[in-house]
């Protein structure tokens, strides 16, 4: 049999196990408390991730507009420029 760390030849008698420590209420109140607070953190910061996620998409589809807008003035000037010459 291994031991707890998969070494062979290691055994682990029920005696030699570590003993569950009872955690008093106040401490699991606590304890909640902490992870409630984290999680609301969490849930904030993927709400404002969301906003500046959707708001850089729109930047992204601005400035593809502006490109082609830009594009096409530049096609229509250089070709005004061909016929007056």
């Amino acid at each position: 049999m291994s031991g707890p760390n998969g070494e062979p030849g290691v055994t682990v008698r029920p005696e030699e196990e570590e003993e569950e420590e009872e955690v008093p209420e106040e401490e699991y109140a606590a304890l909640n408390l902490m992870l409630d607070q984290i999680n609301s953190c969490l849930d904030n910061l993927e709400e404002k991730n969301d906003v500046l996620n959707a708001k850089l998409h729109e930047l992204l589809e601005s400035n593809r507009q502006v490109r082609m807008e830009f594009r096409q003035q530049q096609t229509t000037s250089t070709d005004s420029q061909d016929r007056d010459a």
